[in-house]
């Protein structure tokens, strides 16, 4: 059965089948054509996959992000962001920075970043004279930090495919990777506008204009603060933290009178539309890791490491290298969903910490996210701001690095992932 699941797998996915309906594929007819496992098994896996009351979070937390946009706080963050580091060199580079770490409180999602804000700052960038293929790549990279900074889609779907590890937790555990993503991202902004002479705002905000656009942002900047620190204190689950979160977008876009009927149910209407497709990725690919389990795959794979090097550094790295190379070819969800129980337990026995194994998949995959061939952050920028793909790849690579660095960081240093987590209890 092995040898027909990875056949089926490659070879639907070199006809270029969509990857969740390639592992659909491959794990239901390799079901059928072993014979040895009741075909049920394959439904059954599928819904199993999305039977789970933690990934009721992520249709949630889409929802208040689609609804924190239609009422315009995108905008308000924009001009906070401009307010306080637009004079700096490279100004708009460091606001487009600073939106898409304040939007990652709110979206949790890349994709949902790149047709966002940092659209919005790339056009702006390109008004003001940046290079478009810079403005796009910076917009590409500062997109990532979505996935990481809490609330995170991804952290839930990491939660829910392996044991030992909280949704709270994991949530608390990507605060300082999500903040070193931004000072990475910030230097290599600053050392490029020096080299190509991009300057920031004439004049520093003044303190009126500070305070005001402060106060006109503070609805949206505290919203990440009820998430976590609802959850941290015990009145509601990740879970509910979502519809709390949706409940308090949907409040706000109608005490500001920002919403209208018909911006309210395209909100809804887009909500759905990703939440579907996240879903049926979900459970299209939890037959397949759970046909890789099934098949002792982890076990195999954890033997053949072994006799390369049993030390736990060294392992992580191999399991780094092997998880970013998966990610030029696999989109996130799917190889999250995929690698998690193979490369999981083969981190876990070698005494890696859950949470620092955790994050560096998460951060692993969603760098993927802006490399070729798959790139889909690279691909919705690439549309949005009508840049070709290839040059787009070629202005990333700086971008790209500097957030490598971070994933070594993250590698090299456990406690980038651990610290903020143990000091809430949530060590493993």
């Amino acid at each position: 059965m092995a040898k027909t699941l990875i056949i089926l797998f490659f070879a639907t996915l070199i006809l270029g089948v969509p990857v969740a309906f390639t592992m659909g594929i491959a794990g239901i007819v390799a079901v059928y054509l072993d014979g040895s496992l009741n075909p049920l098994v394959a439904t059954q896996r599928m819904f199993a996959g999305i039977d789970s009351f933690p990934l009721m979070a992520v249709p949630f937390f889409i929802l208040a992000s689609e609804l924190m946009t239609a009422c315009g706080l995108t905008r308000s963050l924009l001009g906070f962001a401009n307010a306080l580091v637009g004079h700096l060199r490279g100004g708009l580079g460091h606001v487009n920075i600073l939106v898409s770490m304040l939007f990652a409180g709110i979206s949790g999602s890349a994709l949902a970043d790149a047709a966002g804000p940092s659209a919005i700052v790339m056009r702006m960038m390109r008004e003001a004279g940046y290079d478009k293929y810079y403005a796009g790549a910076l917009s590409a990279a500062t997109a990532t930090i979505g996935p990481i900074i809490p609330p995170s889609i991804l952290a839930v779907i990491f939660a829910i495919s392996t044991s030992g590890v909280t949704v709270a937790g994991l949530f608390l555990a990507g605060i300082v990777p999500g903040i070193l993503l931004g000072v990475s991202l910030a230097i290599a902004n600053h050392i490029i506008s020096v080299r190509n002479g991009y300057r920031g705002r004439e004049d520093r905000a003044s303190m009126k204009e500070l305070s005001g656009a402060t106060l006109a942002a503070l609805p949206a900047i505290i919203m990440p603060a009820i998430i976590l620190g609802g959850i941290l204190l015990g009145v509601f689950t990740p879970t509910e933290a979502g519809a709390v979160a949706s409940a308090y977008a949907l409040l706000l876009g109608l005490v500001l009178r920002s919403f209208t009927f018909r911006g309210i149910y395209a909100a809804f209407v887009r909500a759905a539309v990703v939440t579907s497709s996240v879903f049926l990725i979900v459970a299209l690919a939890s037959i397949f890791a759970w046909l890789l389990t099934y098949l002792q795959i982890p076990q195999q794979l954890a033997s053949v490491i072994s006799t390369i090097t049993d030390s736990r550094l060294g392992i992580l790295f191999i399991l780094a290298g092997f998880a970013l190379v998966c990610g030029f070819f696999i989109d996130t969800l799917p190889a999250l969903i995929i690698l998690t129980p193979i490369l999981g337990p083969i981190a876990y026995s070698a005494g890696v910490d859950p949470l620092q194994f955790g994050m560096m998949l998460v951060l692993n995959l969603t760098i993927g996210m802006i490399t070729p061939p798959v790139g889909p952050v690279l691909f919705v920028i690439s549309a949005v701001g009508r840049l070709r793909l290839e040059a787009l790849a070629k202005a990333v690579l700086p971008l790209l690095i500097a957030e490598l660095l971070v994933l070594l960081l993250v590698i090299l240093v456990p406690g980038v992932s651990t610290f903020v987590p143990n000091l809430f209890g949530f060590a493993n």
